[in-house]
């Protein structure tokens, strides 16, 4: 089959499994004898799993091994969920990966075994780092952790944790403890873990975790940076007397980056790998992650973010208070109707007017019912159905427009703005 062919397929496929569990998308990876025999650094958490990880792999890349890259979802091409350094693969090999499993996959159906678009979507991304000999795959975890099917890797050279904060608690758990015990299932006994700066509860589980199953710990709160001084344009720091700069916008991204050290330092102590302060200030200043407070233009500024859970939102609130304290903001938000839309509120006072829009995606929030609930929120709200409609009035106002409420949407919305020749 062709690209578009593979992807038709992948696509066609049931969105959530039949049943809880790892034994399907264990008689998958059996099709592929070996693709768990690779060095992984498995990556959990609520918020920042998609920063970590691209730090992670942007540092390694920059220390000279060759890195394959596993994170969802994408925002403008599909294969951004499968890299090798830094590097999307390519059409034909994403579409000869599929060719692959298609076979084993009308077998497993035959048998009444049902496989998920995101296990075939796990299968062919590790089938293609073992065709292509990575030194190490940098993996983020789907949903969750214990039951992802990213879990089967055995003995992850690193087990990180980003950020727990209450997301997908119908599935997860209502409690930050019990989405806690989910994120820690990535923990396998005898290895290391590393984990961002945690509230109290979730940190509790992490620790306990990791020490029933005899696992080294490293905290990223305990990174020391100096020196730091944000702006629009990044972060500049001082680590081990060395000034770096950090592309990637925002407080929040301080925090990933002090997980992304302990990370490191966990690989230099454990495992003996060479990674200079060199290739750690290389990799930090060209890492690049679509949509995570993205600035695709400071005249006028325009910042692009995929902020939906009360956590991320609350990250996104701060970093415009800190980017941009002055002026007429306006605010395109659209939001999957599953999401906790509370976090909402820690926006309030922010912007000028809101303009609420759609998603494109089967779970999403009408832009009406997304209007109705801002309406308790911000005094001036609008509702655009088409967000390239919502882009163009937004701009017609003339100062700053900010995005935010969905990846989905910014999926959407990213195209529109870079193909805007003048902003």
């Amino acid at each position: 089959m062709n690209y578009t062919e593979a992807l038709q397929y992948i696509h066609s496929l049931d969105r959530f499994g039949s049943r809880p569990g790892l034994d399907r998308v264990q008689q998958l990876f059996d099709c592929a004898p070996g693709i768990l025999d690779q060095r992984f650094i498995h990556v959990a958490g609520t918020n920042g799993k998609g920063s970590v990880s691209s730090m992670l792999a942007a540092i390694l890349k920059a220390s000279g091994y060759k890195v394959g890259l596993f994170i969802s979802p994408y925002i403008v091409d599909f294969r951004e969920r499968i890299q090798i350094n830094n590097e999307m693969i390519s059409e034909e090999q994403l579409a000869a990966a599929v060719d692959f499993f298609k076979p084993h996959m009308d077998a497993l159906n035959a048998a009444g075994v049902v496989i998920t678009e995101f296990e075939l979507i796990t299968a062919v991304g590790f089938y293609l780092f073992q065709q292509n000999q990575c030194d190490i795959v940098v993996c983020e975890v789907g949903m969750g952790g214990l039951l992802d099917s990213t879990n089967l890797i055995p003995s992850p050279l690193c087990s990180v944790i980003t950020r727990i904060a209450m997301d997908h608690t119908e599935i997860l758990g209502k409690t930050l403890a019990a989405i806690a015990q989910q994120k820690c299932g990535i923990i396998k006994p005898g290895c290391v873990t590393a984990s961002a700066a945690q509230d109290n509860e979730a940190m509790t589980v992490i620790q306990n975790t990791a020490a029933e199953k005899n696992n080294s710990l490293y905290l990223g709160d305990t990174i020391v940076l100096d020196d730091v001084r944000p702006a629009i344009t990044g972060t500049d720091f001082r680590y081990q007397d060395r000034q770096m700069h950090l592309s990637l916008i925002g407080a929040h991204q301080i925090e990933n980056l002090r997980c992304v050290l302990a990370v490191i330092k966990a690989l230099k102590e454990q495992h003996h790998m060479n990674i200079p302060l060199d290739a750690i200030s290389a990799g930090v200043s060209g890492v690049k992650h679509p949509a995570r407070f993205e600035c695709l233009s400071t005249h006028p500024l325009v910042i692009l973010d995929g902020a939906h859970n009360p956590n991320g939102l609350a990250a996104f609130a701060d970093a415009v208070r800190s980017y941009a304290p002055e002026g007429d903001r306006t605010l395109i938000i659209g939001m999957l109707a599953d999401k906790d839309s509370t976090g909402l509120r820690a926006l309030k006072g922010l912007f000028t007017r809101v303009i609420a829009t759609n998603v494109n995606n089967p779970r999403a929030l009408s832009a009406e019912a997304l209007g109705e609930r801002l309406q308790s929120i911000f005094c001036n709200v609008e509702v655009i159905s088409s967000p390239a409609d919502a882009c163009r009035r937004a701009f017609a106002y003339g100062d700053s427009v900010f995005i935010c409420g969905s990846l989905y949407l910014a999926s959407e919305i990213r195209p529109i703005l870079i193909g805007k020749k003048s902003f």
